[in-house]
């Protein structure tokens, strides 16, 4: 060996023009790895690599799949039948991060099964190496290199290939974050929800188009501004408690609470809320899903809204059905007439009661009728045999077929509030219903004579917030506790009645 005047050995020619081919080599893989856009051009580059720092014309890379299963992902100078025949082998799982390279000098001399030896051989491959692939947090896979002869590989060779492993694996696991990350982008961007990211002090630090679309504001509006932007002020103290336990990991579902967006409205949501945590799996904020839960919230208002009115209905006919019973009993002479009497007055009351049910929720139109003929139909069950128990009197006017059903509810209530409580629960009571017609205004009076005085309970029960509810679909409703009995005031607004 030559030394230098220095003591130094000196570097041949050969040796040189060796270091130099590497290192342009690794370079030029370095390169090709910054400008690779896929997985394929990745592992093209790599194995072009391997080929010529190591001198061989064969080489594969092999990663895990879902199962765990190393599975061949590119090669050179393979055929299918050998990788057919060892597929799925492999010295290491998922969980050794730490694992050692295998440089096998001659496969016939080692002690691995003789039919994976005889695969081997038969493709002309007697020495080979197997290198790792290491992510960050676990082994992606291996790269091999294939020589046709036993060879002694030297330590400037296994050198090499873990400098070909080493930038090849962190390669493999930034292109597979990166198309993680463009799915997740591609997730947030495309979802319903509004999805929106905060730092620990709570500023908003992202805002995908669902929040845009959910709260009204554009994504520039609100970077950088605190979450109590979209907070009531009757909610103010929700943020403090929800940061405390975001700080201590824990994952908030389904919370359900109001928002409020640009234009000052209300907007009930359903929130979930997850930590964010950093490269050291620290937290650093928050990610927040918020879900538009408006039309699920007045759903479930109008189905308690239904069940509370078919109770309150189901009482009015057992109340009803208990009054007529009474009152006919005071005037049959019979068992046989008052069977005869209860029964003609519960069929007139069913087909009254007909009007009052949404001809709509059959797949009907509700029938056009006249005022009179409505609050006759109405008041026809509490007719004292041939006597009526009701007097109509001023304007008539048609009632258009879209307010036939509320107008028939709010006179229902009022018939049946009467023959409970007001003139109609006694033989001799009477309803005076007087209709007007003004200039902008219909007006209906309701006014009982004859029956037990009224008495205001001071509370309002189902009923009456019925009555309320209904009469806003056409104007306003009055009640007058008068000694002689209860005066209601109907308004209808003109323009309800399409005049």
């Amino acid at each position: 060996m030559q030394r230098t005047t220095s003591g130094h050995a000196a570097v041949s020619p050969a040796d040189a023009a060796r270091q130099a081919r590497e290192q342009t080599t690794l370079f030029r893989f370095t390169d090709r790895l910054f400008r690779a856009r896929t997985l394929a051009e990745t592992y093209e580059a790599a194995l072009d690599a391997i080929c010529e720092a190591l001198a061989t014309l064969r080489a594969s890379i092999l990663r895990f799949d879902e199962g765990g299963t190393m599975r061949f992902v590119a090669w050179r100078g393979l055929s299918d039948e050998y990788r057919a025949a060892v597929d799925g082998h492999a010295p290491w799982n998922r969980s050794d991060r730490e694992a050692d390279p295998i440089f096998v000098s001659d496969i016939a001399l080692t002690s691995e099964p003789r039919r994976l030896i005889e695969s081997i051989i038969g493709e002309g491959i007697h020495a080979l190496a197997f290198i790792p692939l290491a992510g960050a947090d676990e082994l992606t896979g291996k790269f091999m290199v294939y020589y046709d002869t036993p060879r002694v590989f030297t330590e400037h060779e296994r050198d090499i290939a873990l400098v070909i492993a080493r930038q090849l694996g962190f390669a493999i696991e930034r292109h597979t974050g990166d198309a993680s990350a463009r799915r997740l982008a591609a997730l947030v961007e495309s979802s319903d929800d509004a999805i929106i990211a905060k730092d620990l002090n709570g500023l908003i630090t992202d805002w995908n188009p669902g929040a845009e679309r959910l709260f009204g504001y554009r994504r520039e509006e609100v970077l950088g501004q605190p979450i109590m932007l979209l907070i009531p002020e009757d909610r103010r103290d929700e943020e403090p408690r929800i940061l405390e336990r975001i700080r201590a990991g824990e994952r908030i579902e389904h919370y359900e609470t109001m928002r409020r967006r640009k234009d000052g409205t209300l907007v009930a949501i359903s929130l979930s809320i997850s930590p964010i945590k950093d490269a050291r799996g620290e937290i650093m904020g928050a990610s927040k899903i918020a879900r538009d839960i408006s039309e699920r919230r007045r759903a479930q208002d109008q189905q308690q809204l239904l069940l509370r009115e078919m109770n309150h209905r189901v009482k009015n006919v057992f109340a009803l059905t208990s009054g007529i019973v009474n009152l006919s009993a005071r005037s049959a002479a019979t068992p046989a007439e008052l069977a005869s009497t209860v029964s003609e007055r519960l069929a007139t009351l069913s087909r009254a009661h007909a009007l009052t049910m949404s001809s709509v929720a059959a797949g009907l139109e509700p029938a056009a009728t006249t005022l009179h003929a409505l609050i006759a139909a109405i008041l026809e069950p509490y007719r004292a045999g041939e006597r009526s128990r009701s007097e109509i009197r001023g304007a008539d006017i048609p009632v258009p077929s879209t307010l036939v059903t509320s107008l028939s509810l709010l006179l229902h209530e009022f018939a049946t509030n009467a023959a409970k409580y007001g003139s109609l629960s006694t033989p001799d009571g009477i309803v005076e219903i007087t209709c007007s017609d003004r200039s902008s205004e219909f007006v209906i009076v309701w006014c009982e004579r004859g029956g037990p005085s009224p008495e205001s309970t001071g509370s309002e029960g189902f009923g009456s917030r019925l009555v309320k509810a209904t009469a806003s679909q056409l104007g306003r409703v009055s009640r007058v506790w008068d000694p002689a009995g209860v005066i209601i005031e109907l308004v209808i607004e003109r323009d309800r009645l399409g005049a």
